[in-house]
């Protein structure tokens, strides 16, 4: 494989999407932010650290989609297969909710390490909400924020034409 090829496939993020896969991940970093916020109330604030695995995986998404990522590895390759044929949606809107998941949980970390545990619960929380619209109802918060800015003129609408005719994935439901 070419150096640019492996560049390419290890750093770059999928267009489309699989969204039964995205709903998976969302699923995933759901169920490890309920965790997280359940045992940091219950049994101690040292169980706000597994924050920093969250913001890890987030990172590995954005730079690579799910190549780099257990998380998405485990959801496109072994349980998005498993819930039937694909819902293909448009790469970049997914890619910068998981920049802004990256940001969230990131900055749960440094509020942590600043001594602030508190407000890296406040921020948990809201991944728990955010994550739990997308994993249940396929709303994806980063996605609308993403098309609002498109139709600001914020995001340059060749950064995403496929996000402007989706009929072009229209594959399955």
């Amino acid at each position: 494989m070419e150096e640019g090829t492996l560049a390419r496939s290890l750093f770059g993020f999928p267009n489309p999407v699989n969204e039964k896969a995205a709903r998976v991940v969302a699923g995933g970093v759901l169920l490890g932010s309920v965790l997280t916020l359940a045992l940091s109330v219950t049994a101690g604030h040292a169980w706000l650290w597994v924050v920093a695995a969250l913001a890890a995986g987030f990172l590995a998404r954005v730079v690579s989609g799910p190549t780099l990522s257990p998380l998405g590895q485990l959801a496109t390759r072994v349980i998005a297969p498993r819930l039937g044929a694909p819902k293909l949606v448009a790469g970049p809107p997914k890619r910068f909710a998981q920049a802004i998941g990256a940001a969230v949980t990131t900055t749960a970390v440094v509020l942590l390490a600043a001594g602030h545990p508190l407000g890296a619960q406040v921020l948990i929380g809201l991944m728990v909400v955010a994550a739990g619209l997308e994993a249940i109802f396929a709303l994806c918060i980063g996605c609308k924020i993403f098309a609002g800015l498109m139709r600001l003129g914020w995001i340059p609408e060749e950064t995403c034409e496929a996000c402007n005719n989706l009929a072009l994935y229209s594959t399955s439901s």
